[in-house]
């Protein structure tokens, strides 16, 4: 008798079954995505302070950025924005290099889980190119600051891998530290927010 396939799937904490390999969106609960984002490091934990940085953390900013660069942003774009990341309450941040040597299953995986979170909150499950680009460029935002205000690259360095952003921008703009629970619910109470709007 062959041996059982190993298990693909999660239990998480709100009693739901995440199927990794056929995820769909009714096993899916913003408390478990707030919750495993806000518990997720970016940059490996590789980061000044003493909390980590938390991957909720990134996705709110990112937010806040695609909202302020964004000529009259749409509610359900800017909860797009707020989601880009939430896959990795599963699969975890891996940092580019790490997705690179992986190869092409990681991709898979991350488009498999966001088109369930999307769906389960109302998006496309697939964005518009448009809308994709513009977050896109959020996040590189985001990463810039993150890697010269809390992982220790110089701003020449951040400007080769991120791109050269806004200045002015960027000066309006805070990086937050705070504990976990903080950040979840600061996560929960942003997507909520944009939930009523839509």
């Amino acid at each position: 008798m062959p041996p059982a396939p190993p298990r693909a799937w999660q239990r998480m904490l709100s009693g739901r079954r995440l199927d990794l390999l056929d995820p769909t969106p009714v096993d899916i609960e913003v408390e478990d995505i707030a919750h495993g984002l806000a518990f997720v490091a970016r940059w490996n934990g590789q980061t000044r302070g003493d909390w980590p940085y938390s991957v909720a953390e990134h996705a709110l900013l990112v937010e806040q950025i695609f909202t302020t660069t964004t000529p009259r942003p749409e509610p359900r774009w800017q909860l797009a924005a707020l989601l880009h990341d939430a896959p990795e309450y599963v699969i975890g941040d891996m940092i580019s290099p790490v997705k690179s040597a992986v190869g092409p299953g990681y991709g898979a995986l991350d488009e498999r889980l966001s088109a369930a979170i999307h769906i389960r909150f109302g998006l496309p499950a697939k964005l518009p190119a448009a809308v994709k680009k513009r977050i896109k460029t959020a996040d590189r935002i985001s990463a810039w600051m993150e890697a010269t205000q809390l992982a220790g690259f110089t701003e020449a360095e951040a400007d080769r891998f991120f791109g050269k952003p806004d200045r002015a921008l960027v000066q309006s703009l805070a990086l937050h530290l705070r504990p976990p629970a903080q950040t979840r619910a600061a996560f929960l109470a942003r997507h909520a927010a944009l939930l009523a709007k839509m």
